[in-house]
């Protein structure tokens, strides 16, 4: 297997990567987004590592900072701004392996939604593999606090011993509740907030929240999608929270969805035994 170092460019900017190059690629290749703020090693090296992983199972896999971000060029932008940073990439990836039939998206919270939002518009991407994906808005961040934090510290032997001893301050804990909960209900808001702060587009494109618009990308994405989730994180638990919707039920419901949770894993996959576990999933998924 071959690592090189890839450099691309997009409007403009210089961009880097980093190729795994099997000795008898695949015609499927991987494209790795990066989520934010991140680089293209990824926390305890998970980007890196699983790359190296599907590599040796034949799939060339290509890795890359997006512009302002690691070693590539140009100003930092949002997840919702690097169209034309994933399509250098793709470019970049077809023409280090001229044999490529079709790629795959590999992407982890915002870096998924960015895939996602972007693969519709691209013929080549036939798969996504989508890590806890990124739907934030005020509401399904409330909402993930009341279902998946307050619920387990519920649970939480620890949580009743401090509170017996005296040490959780209950007032403060039980206002911090009532107001996360007010907002996961939509209680008492006032205005609505800025575009930013909902999920919205701030100018121009389609103006609805978040959630709609990943939703509305993968009814228009023709292809195979796994969504892999992690059983203990918020943003897990806010796309799970969205996912209950009769609307999202339907459309993950297709033959073309698969999805698995890893009940205890944290965001990032963070031990081994998880890191290994995703890199299989993802591998059979892909030879299939």
């Amino acid at each position: 297997m071959q690592t090189r170092v890839q450099t691309f460019s997009a409007d403009g900017d210089c961009l880097a990567g980093v190729l795994h190059l099997p000795e008898a690629p695949a015609t499927r290749g991987v494209l790795v987004v990066v989520g934010g703020p991140q680089y293209r090693v990824g926390s305890h090296r998970q980007f890196l590592l699983l790359a190296r992983e599907l590599a040796k199972a034949g799939f060339p896999v290509l890795r890359f900072d997006y512009r302002g971000m690691g070693d590539s060029d140009g100003e930092p932008r949002s997840f919702e701004q690097i169209d034309a940073d994933i399509r250098a990439a793709l470019d970049a990836l077809q023409a280090a392996v001229p044999g490529l039939r079709d790629v795959a998206i590999w992407g982890l919270c915002d870096g998924a939604a960015a895939g996602l939002l972007y693969a519709p518009s691209d013929p080549r991407v036939t798969r996504l593999m989508l890590l806890n994906p990124w739907v934030r808005t005020e509401e399904t961040l409330a909402r993930s606090y009341v279902s998946e934090y307050y619920t387990r510290r519920l649970l939480d032997a620890d949580f009743w011993r401090k509170l017996v001893s005296g040490q959780v301050q209950i007032g403060a804990s039980l206002g911090g509740f009532l107001g996360t909960l007010a907002r996961a209900l939509g209680v008492g808001q006032g205005p609505p907030p800025s575009a930013a702060a909902s999920g919205q587009l701030e100018s121009g494109g389609d103006a609805a929240p978040l959630p709609e618009r990943l939703r509305r990308a993968l009814v228009a994405f023709g292809g195979q999608t796994l969504i892999i989730l992690s059983g203990r994180d918020l943003t897990a638990g806010e796309f799970r929270d969205v996912a209950r919707t009769p609307a999202w039920q339907a459309l993950l419901g297709r033959p073309g969805v698969t999805q698995f949770t890893l009940d205890d894993a944290d965001h990032t996959f963070s031990r081994r035994q998880w890191r290994d576990e995703v890199a299989r999933r993802c591998i059979e998924w892909l030879r299939r």
